[in-house]
């Protein structure tokens, strides 16, 4: 019989690297959690025109990488390949824009590209994102890139860098983007090229292949047709990123791959991870809401590679933090001691502690061993003479000490350890 293997492209994880996995997405989000954010929870796959309009059409992601196909309605349907889409669609379809703004939310989960897969690139790859919509404001701005920079931190990060820029509101890139085209129909450029050009022009910046990254060396530089408006903006934004002591570099050649995006951009790049060295990253994107139906507010929010965190992580020797994955684990020696474990578990359990059972009729040294493989901060022996006595030991999984306890009072002696 064949033996099934996961798709190709995709990042499972699995303990023990599992750990990893969950305290990186927790850091993220709880980073989003302290500073007002709330959950958002999204379709996995959406009408494939949202995507089409919020994204871009001339982006990668849309021309070559999404997973699309019809349903059995013969609706066009996409897994979705990026979060912020799909948020703006739900604000506008359940009115939160029209209450408090800004309306700040976070969501996680798994998201889809038809990439070709490599090291720290996949097929199935995991966020964190968040975004505050409603308001043009530098100050939010600077929060959004410092709840990125502080779950970095947080996680032991220190061999990343943050670069940023500012992409111009309407009147800056009308001006800019004239003259941008104007350079690009001096270039010899095969057709293709051109046509993804005459789609949007600043695509050029993001190509790949090192002949067009040579010809683009000597385009126009963006920053230097800001509108009044937009270098004001972008000052208030470096001068609070200043204030918080949050290190960066501007970038004058940085585009991001989706094309809503205006104003503020900014990307964390990690040093050890190689080609694929984008950790996280995001920007504003003034008109987004307008143009999928809704108000003409500004909103701004990032997206954070799991996957690429967990690999700078792993590439700094980040340790996971000195955690217990069970408060007890119970080995019980005859029948009789195991129909108590389980009474027993499950009223530790109920009352908020978490613990676990050797099953299988093990002896006492197989249960004593499955007992330090469990990540168990305690552990206790339940034997008959335990049952009739009401007396255990608490056996610190730390140390090896024990301590003799009655049976009832477990859940206070274990609480009070926490």
């Amino acid at each position: 019989m064949a033996k099934y293997q996961a798709p190709k492209g995709v990042s499972e994880y699995f303990p023990d690297r599992s750990l990893y996995f969950e305290y990186v997405r927790n850091t993220l989000i709880e980073a989003a959690r302290n500073s007002g954010y709330k959950l958002i929870e999204l379709p996995v796959f959406e009408d494939t025109e949202l995507f089409a309009r919020g994204v871009g059409e001339s982006t990668d992601v849309v021309s070559k990488e999404m997973y699309t196909f019809e349903d059995r309605g013969g609706r066009s349907i996409t897994l979705r390949p990026e979060g912020t889409a799909g948020v703006m669609r739900s604000v506008i379809e359940h009115n939160l824009d029209r209450g408090q703004l800004p309306v700040k939310v976070w969501y996680s989960g798994a998201f889809f590209r038809a990439e070709r897969p490599q090291a720290g690139r996949y097929r199935q790859f995991y966020q964190v994102g968040i975004e505050a919509i409603g308001l043009n404001d530098p100050e939010i701005d600077v929060e959004v890139i410092a709840i990125a920079e502080r779950a970095f931190k947080t996680l032991g990060l220190s061999n990343y860098l943050l670069e940023i820029t500012s992409l111009g509101d309407a009147d800056t890139r009308g001006r800019y983007t004239k003259d941008l085209r104007a350079f690009i129909a001096t270039l010899d450029l095969d057709e293709a090229t051109v046509a993804r050009a005459e789609l949007n022009p600043l695509r050029l910046f993001d190509d790949k292949r090192e002949e067009i990254r040579a010809l683009m060396a000597s385009a126009p530089v963006l920053l230097d047709y800001l509108s009044a408006e937009s270098a004001k903006h972008f000052e208030r934004v470096q001068s609070g990123l200043q204030a918080l002591g949050i290190n960066y570099v501007v970038n004058n050649r940085m585009v991001r791959g989706l094309d809503y995006y205006t104003e503020t951009a900014f990307e964390f790049s990690h040093k050890d991870l190689g080609a694929q060295s984008g950790i996280g990253g995001g920007g504003r994107y003034d008109g987004l809401m307008e143009q999928l139906g809704g108000q003409s507010l500004s909103g701004i929010g990032f997206g954070i590679g799991v996957d690429r965190t967990v690999l700078a992580c792993e590439a700094e020797g980040v340790p996971l933090p000195q955690t217990y994955f069970l408060d007890l684990f119970i080995v019980p020696l005859s029948a009789a001691a195991k129909a108590a474990a389980l009474l027993l578990a499950e009223r530790l359990r109920a009352s908020g502690l978490s613990v676990d059972i050797a099953f299988g009729d093990r002896s006492l040294k197989g249960g004593m061993k499955a007992a330090d493989k469990s990540g168990a901060r305690f552990s206790v022996v339940l034997g008959d003479d335990e049952l009739s006595s009401g007396n255990v030991t608490l056996k610190d999984m730390r140390t090896g000490s024990g301590e003799a306890v009655t049976i009832a009072s477990l859940d206070v002696h274990l609480r009070s350890a926490r």
